[in-house]
């Protein structure tokens, strides 16, 4: 009977910049009486990745422009966090309200550029890493140097999505494992041919990972996913979003 186990690492520290992430997470993994093993997915918030690479900034560092001034006015925001969210932007794709829907520089459509102002203390914001992928990569490469198992890493985030209400989380990076389980080709129960179905296995696996991180009080950012047989890839996320020609809600 397929099962598939999903286990919230508790005990990860106060994450500051500089730390090794890979050690880190193993480290906690073991003091719970757990060791990794093959095949396993390691679902790591952005948060802390973004912490260890240095992308927290104190807003008070931050000289908003005009424009940001503006939409602060017309939203009740603050306008330091407002000019942070443009300067993490390639392009604004959707304002309203004071909400801004742009393109990061790093290809991903999100809202506010992926800015956040929770879990990183009172007058600081954080940003999404500059390259999710890579540091996917490096939480990988470390954990199998030092446990000498071969698993995969997913770096997540939550995202709102077109048409449907509340959150889930995506994937904004990965190392491992194919993203993108192309099923095109296949013969369902009745002989018909699939001709359009991709499902997103990191996305999947970052959502059903959810369930267990940011529980007791945002406290659990890292969980493993074992019992699910991903194909093994070092495709990178960037790949998952949609073309803009591709795109019917833009």
């Amino acid at each position: 009977m397929p099962r598939i186990e999903i286990i919230g690492v508790e005990g990860i520290p106060e994450i500051v910049e500089g730390i090794d992430l890979g050690e880190t997470i193993l480290d906690a993994v073991r003091k719970t009486g757990l060791e990794l093993r093959n095949g396993d997915v390691i679902v790591v918030s952005h948060i802390i990745v973004s912490k260890a690479e240095g992308r927290i900034v104190n807003l008070s560092e931050i000289t908003p422009s005009e424009f940001a001034k503006k939409i602060s006015t017309e939203s009740g925001k603050d306008p330091r966090h407002i000019e942070l969210v443009l300067r993490e932007s390639k392009r604004i794709v959707r304002m309203r309200r004071g909400l801004i829907i742009s393109e990061t520089v790093n290809g991903l459509i999100c809202a506010n550029a992926g800015v956040d102002l929770s879990n990183v203390g009172k007058g600081k914001a954080a940003m999404l890493p500059l390259d999710p992928d890579n540091s996917a990569r490096k939480i990988r490469e470390r954990i199998r140097e030092l446990a000498k198992v071969d698993v995969a890493v997913i770096i997540s985030d939550t995202h709102g999505r077109p048409l449907r209400n509340g959150a889930v989380n995506i994937a904004i990076g990965c190392s491992g494992l194919e993203p993108l389980l192309d099923r095109r080709g296949e013969v369902d129960i009745y002989g018909r041919v699939l001709t359009s179905k991709i499902i997103c296995v990191a996305d999947e696996l970052a959502s059903a990972a959810e369930l267990v991180i940011g529980q007791a009080d945002e406290k659990i950012p890292v969980a493993i996913i074992r019992g699910y047989k991903y194909k093994p890839s070092e495709t990178p996320a960037k790949i998952i979003p949609r073309r803009e020609e591709d795109d019917l809600f833009l």
